[in-house]
Parts: C-alpha cells; sequence; structure tokens
C-alpha cells in the first residue's frame, strides 16, 4: 500500500503545516463534451472568489503571495520558483481566461482560487513506493511538462518524491510528467497544502468543498484524510 509520508526534514522546517488530501479512485477522468459548460462555470466562478485576495495594487504586496514567497525562502529553490496558488492568481489579476484541461484538474484549480490554497493532485498508480514531503537530497530525476531533459531537484528543495524520483518541486511548484493527473487516470490523491493556522482554516473549508465536488462529479465517495506533525503518514 503506498502511502504519504511528512518527512522530519519538513516538519522541523514548518511544524504548524497541515497537508490535507482527498483519495478518489475508481474515477473517470476523460473531459467530456456535455461537461465541459459545467466545468468552465466552476473555473468561472473560483476565478471571480480569487479577487478577494488580490486587494493591494501591487499584486506581490498581497497577503497569499507574501506568506508563500517568505514559505520558498526558508529552502533552496529554483530561481523563479513560486507556489501554484501565486500562479493561479496572477492569471487572475491578469484577467486571463481559465479553460477546462480535465476534470479533476479544473475541480481542484477552481477550489484553489476560492479558498487561496495550493491545491495539487498525483496519479496514485505511477508512484514508485511511498510518496513523500520533505528536502530533497539533490539530484532526484525530475522531467516537468513539455521538458525534453531532467532537470533534477536541488539539495535542500521541499519536494514531493518517490523511489523514482522528484514528483512535485518546490511544494506544488512544478509537476513531473510521469506522476501529474491525465485524462486516463483511475486513482488518484489530491493535495491541500497549508503552513500556518489562517491557511489550516481555509485548507478545511476548501478540502470539504473539493470532496463534495469530487464525490458528485464521479459519484464517488472519496475519502479525506489530514497529514501533519501528529500523525505524519497516510495510506493512499
Amino acid at each position: 500500500m503506498t502511502k504519504l509520508i511528512l518527512d522530519s526534514s519538513f516538519i522541523e522546517l514548518f511544524p504548524e503545516a497541515e497537508i490535507n488530501i482527498i483519495v478518489a479512485k475508481a474515477i473517470d477522468n476523460t473531459l467530456k463534451d456535455e461537461k465541459l459548460t459545467e466545468l468552465k462555470a466552476l473555473l468561472d466562478a473560483g476565478k471571480l472568489e480569487a479577487k478577494k485576495f488580490l486587494v493591494t495594487e501591487n499584486f506581490s504586496d498581497n497577503d497569499v503571495i507574501q506568506e508563500w514567497r517568505q514559505a520558498f525562502q526558508c529552502f533552496k529553490t529554483k530561481k523563479g520558483a513560486r507556489s501554484s496558488i501565486e500562479a493561479l492568481l496572477k492569471r487572475v489579476y491578469q484577467d486571463r481566461e481559465f479553460n477546462p484541461i480535465n476534470p479533476l484538474v479544473d475541480l481542484y484549480n477552481s477550489v484553489s482560487m476560492k479558498y487561496g490554497v495550493p491545491v495539487g493532485g498525483e496519479d496514485i498508480e505511477r508512484i514508485q513506493g511511498d510518496m513523500h514531503l520533505g528536502k530533497a537530497k539533490g539530484g532526484e530525476a525530475f522531467f516537468p511538462l513539455g521538458a525534453e531533459e531532467d532537470a533534477p531537484a536541488l539539495e535542500g528543495e521541499i519536494c514531493y518524491f518517490d523511489e523514482e524520483g522528484a514528483i512535485c518541486r518546490c511544494f506544488n511548484w512544478r509537476e513531473a510528467q510521469r506522476t501529474m493527473l491525465r485524462e486516463e487516470t483511475k486513482n488518484a490523491v489530491l493535495v491541500i497544502e497549508a503552513i500556518n493556522p489562517g491557511q489550516v482554516e481555509r485548507a478545511h473549508a476548501a478540502i470539504q468543498e473539493l470532496k463534495q465536488l469530487v464525490d458528485e462529479y464521479f459519484d464517488i465517495n472519496a475519502e479525506i484524510k489530514t497529514l501533519n506533525k501528529q500523525n505524519p503518514s497516510v495510506e493512499l
């Protein structure tokens, strides 16, 4: 049984962190034409809700942006690496369109924007051994979407990794092709990250809404699990 494990190196750096996950199994993640309007409406609603996190004219001064930029300063990062929530909010700030990608990604992006928390997901069947969140040793293999060559993790970088290499670098900054959610994904883990009490509160609301969306869309009963320093390991 595959596990998600918070390594001690992560807990020491972010002792207040809480990682909420949804395990969704036996799903059909294909993007169906008759569902495009529904998914686009969710993304548009998330974009509208996200504007409440953009209260200052200077984008980088907004609290959600600052909190994650300061967190990224606590460990080694590739130059220009930013939290996934910053990437989404930047698109909102620029008034860019959000179009459906695949159902799981669309559902979690809508929730990410609404609650101002980073959300990501992995194909459980493509994970080799257990999945860890912790400091990379350096050199873990990593091929992001569209890459033609390896872009290995840096020593001390906070990332998700398994026996084969890095899964997602700098928290949820950049995703590996190997484990990314695809239309053919049948079993998935969705992850919501929070590193301080304010984020944890929003993450609790976000994970409940995401479960409701996933359950209704795929007609399943997905599981919610929580990891923190008291409970650093769960089965996927």
